[in-house]
């Protein structure tokens, strides 16, 4: 059992030696806290205000998954927006499946609102492009991951890096529409979108739809051009250069060299477009409006091209040959486009043992203004009434070089009559032997005519001929009469000779002499002559003996009895 300090004053050991009288007792006082212990509770206290404070102000880690780690390091590399370092990389990771790197960063705290499935991250690099060279700076600097923030959204602390930067960030004015087209040309990301030639966007990215079929390409317009694209714009591809030749010459159409070489987009609202995809509204897309997709046509004729939206389908068979026709061939009406093919096929019947070549078209009916009573004219009877009348389908040529083909349609009054057969879901519009084949036609018609004739006989009678006129040619009586005629012809060249020698000269001398009396006798005969004057004297008096003799005569014929008697008084 232990002994307390009160036992132990009360009941002091004895000691033979001990004094008699009592040892003084201490007295313990409890006194306040001490001064002394105020300098750790401060430190205290002012440690868990920075540890609050610094756990506060703390910013989010992310994640953000790259190819490469290229110009990347811990503790080195900055994470930066709008050149603000905004956080920084804390450490670089390969991934588990050793195909990307793994980087951590850590963001100031104002930025843990920013983070959504909708940022992106890149690297900042120096980058030499067809639209360009960025990231110069880097050079000095090094390289930096590159921020832009979005709010839209779901939080999100783990992203997949972007390998090229983008052409724009989402604090840029401007909007972004959607061009679907069959291929993606020449186009490609930077290729610059034009609007009447100047560059007011560019293309912002491409991938293939979910189908296959087409190519989504995203194209950016800057504001405030952004307010020119309506429901009825119509974008077309501006890349390369648009070679044509046609019967006005030679059209060569290009907007840059730059387009030329990285490709490019143009757009314009043509004011003759009859029907639009996306509405009638002239009004620009409003700043939360869907865009929607827009078409992206091959050339500028093309998309300023009207268009209609009530379009039949019709099938012509053909018996020749249809090699030139493509699909997406246009179909002419008096030369005007009236559509275009859209297949073409090889079939075989059975029943006949025949090949035959139906040719589906589209064609828009909407094209051909009536004049009159439409009512009569609805839906296919127009086609009908035309067909009636001599309407034809004829594949003719649009060019001699390339051999190109196209379908023809006009009116033939001396066709055969005929009426819109029916061949499965379409119309069955007659045709007509193609001009090359009609030839073709008519070459084997005289063929075959030649073939009839009987040219073996005509060949032996041709031979008999031949040998006759031989054995005629070799004959000796044809040979004695060319002696003589030879022998003939010698005579009449000496005469000839004779002629030239001896009677020439005479001949010309008589011609002098009768000249020399046509002119003697010119002048015996003038007017002013001595016979011709007496001519005229002696025609005065035989016109008035003449007129002595018939008042003689008149008056016979009155007194008759003057014979006998005389003339009375």
């Amino acid at each position: 059992m232990s002994e307390t300090p009160s036992d132990r004053t009360a009941s002091p050991p004895a000691s033979l030696d001990a004094p008699s009288e009592p040892l003084p007792e201490a007295l313990v006082r409890r006194g306040g806290v001490s001064l002394v212990w105020l300098i750790p509770l401060l430190a205290l206290a002012i440690g868990v205000w920075l540890a609050v404070k610094t756990l506060a102000e703390q910013g989010p880690t992310i994640h953000i998954e790259f190819k490469t780690a290229s110009g990347l390091a811990a503790g080195q590399t900055k994470v930066k927006f709008k050149d603000v370092e905004v956080g920084q990389v804390t450490a670089v990771d390969v991934s588990a499946d050793l195909k990307t790197v793994i980087v951590t960063a850590e963001l100031k705290h104002v930025f843990a609102d920013f983070l959504t499935e909708k940022t992106r991250f890149w690297v900042e690099r120096p980058r030499v492009s067809a639209s360009g060279i960025s990231g110069l700076e880097t050079l000095l600097s090094g390289a930096f991951i590159a921020l832009d923030p979005v709010t839209d959204g779901r939080p999100r602390r783990d992203f997949t890096g972007l390998e090229e930067p983008p052409l724009f960030t989402t604090s840029e004015p401007g909007r972004r529409f959607v061009l679907r087209a069959p291929t993606l040309g020449s186009l490609n990301i930077g290729s610059p979108v034009y609007y009447r030639q100047i560059q007011v966007g560019q293309v912002a990215g491409y991938a293939l739809d979910a189908d296959g079929q087409a190519v989504s390409i995203e194209v950016f317009v800057s504001s405030p051009h952004d307010a020119l694209v309506s429901p009825r714009t119509r974008f077309w591809n501006a890349s390369g250069i648009d070679f044509s030749l046609s019967s006005a010459g030679v059209k060569v159409d290009t907007l840059s060299l730059l387009s030329v070489l990285i490709g490019g987009v143009s757009f314009d609202t043509p004011e003759t477009i009859a029907a639009t995809p996306l509405g009638a509204s002239d009004q620009a897309l409003a700043p939360g409006e869907d865009a929607g997709h827009f078409m992206l046509y091959s050339s500028r004729a093309e998309a300023y091209a009207k268009t209609y939206a009530r379009k039949e389908r019709y099938l012509l068979f053909f018996d020749g040959s249809v090699r030139g026709l493509a699909i997406g061939a246009p179909v002419l009406l008096k030369g005007i486009d009236l559509g275009r093919v859209l297949d073409v096929q090889l079939q075989f019947s059975v029943e006949d043992a025949q090949f035959r070549l139906p040719v589906l078209i589209e064609i828009e009916p909407d094209r051909i203004a009536i004049l009159g009573d439409s009512g009569k004219l609805e839906g296919q009877r127009m086609v009908e009434r035309l067909v009636e009348t001599g309407l034809r389908g004829q594949l003719k040529s649009s060019s001699l070089l390339t051999g190109e083909l196209y379908v023809d349609l006009d009116v033939y009054p001396e066709a055969k009559p005929a009426r819109v057969a029916r061949h499965g879901d379409y119309g069955v519009i007659p045709t007509l032997p193609a001009q090359l084949e009609a030839l073709t036609t008519q070459l084997a018609n005289i063929l075959d005519k030649l073939e009839r004739l009987p040219l073996d006989r005509i060949g032996e009678e041709l031979s008999q001929t031949v040998a006759g006129a031989n054995a005629l040619i070799n004959s000796p009586e044809l040979k004695r009469t060319l002696v003589e005629l030879e022998g003939a012809l010698v005579g009449a060249r000496a005469t000839a000779e004779q002629l030239n020698d001896r009677i020439a000269p005479e001949l010309a001398l008589t011609l002098q002499q009768t000249a020399a009396t046509l002119k003697a006798t010119s002048a015996t005969i003038s007017e002013n002559s001595a016979v011709s004057i007496e001519m005229r004297r002696m025609f005065q008096e035989v016109s008035t003996a003449a007129r002595s003799v018939r008042l003689m005569a008149d008056y016979l014929e009155r007194h008759p009895e003057a014979l006998l008697k005389g003339k009375g008084r």
